[in-house]
């Protein structure tokens, strides 16, 4: 995917947008998130009782709730929208953390045999998740594994969501979730 925004965080929203918009109608609405979060539990064959799937869906719930008191209360956005609501929603942690709380949830539902950290197998299921099979996220995972034991570490994972929300180096880890991004 090739970006054409000059500025490097927006074109990590770029793919993100792109990635959330499941039905591709040119917005993202809860109804998007929803079929994220049905694709994780089917994914991970997680029950929609489990107390992953719950904690998920109400960490899906509160990001969804920030972006949209970001966006003027419109109940679906539009890339640009999408973008200043994420940015916003991302340094304002005064009501929610999403990088944090949000991350957490994934974290855990991603770290199916739940000891702590996620194998090659569980990130290659992550990326299945979100549709991503672009060669460079399916070897980003020897770099999120920063001290080499072979495992993302719940640490490695968050510091690399920190990098797709706030770094500008689109070789950083974080930055190659879904795919590294055309220059």
């Amino acid at each position: 995917m090739t970006m054409t925004s000059a500025d490097p965080i927006a074109a990590k929203l770029d793919q993100l947008f792109a990635a959330t918009d499941t039905d591709n109608d040119g917005y993202v609405e809860w109804a998007d998130y929803q079929r994220l979060i049905d694709r994780y539990l089917n994914t991970y064959r997680i029950d929609k009782s489990d107390r992953r799937a719950q904690a998920l869906t109400i960490a899906y719930q509160m990001f969804w709730v920030e972006l949209l008191r970001h966006a003027n209360g419109q109940d679906r956005l539009a890339r640009e929208e999408y973008h200043r609501a994420s940015l916003a929603a991302s340094v304002d942690t005064s009501r929610f953390n999403m990088v944090e709380g949000l991350t957490h949830a994934i974290f855990d539902v991603i770290d199916s045999d739940g000891d702590n950290t996620i194998s090659k197998p569980e990130f290659h299921q992550y990326l299945k998740v979100w549709d991503v099979n672009d060669p460079a996220a399916l070897e980003v995972f020897q770099q999120l594994d920063t001290d080499g034991d072979g495992a993302v570490s719940r640490l490695e994972f968050v510091r690399a969501v920190r990098e797709f929300y706030y770094s500008p180096d689109l070789d950083a880890p974080g930055s190659l979730f879904f795919g590294r991004i055309g220059r």
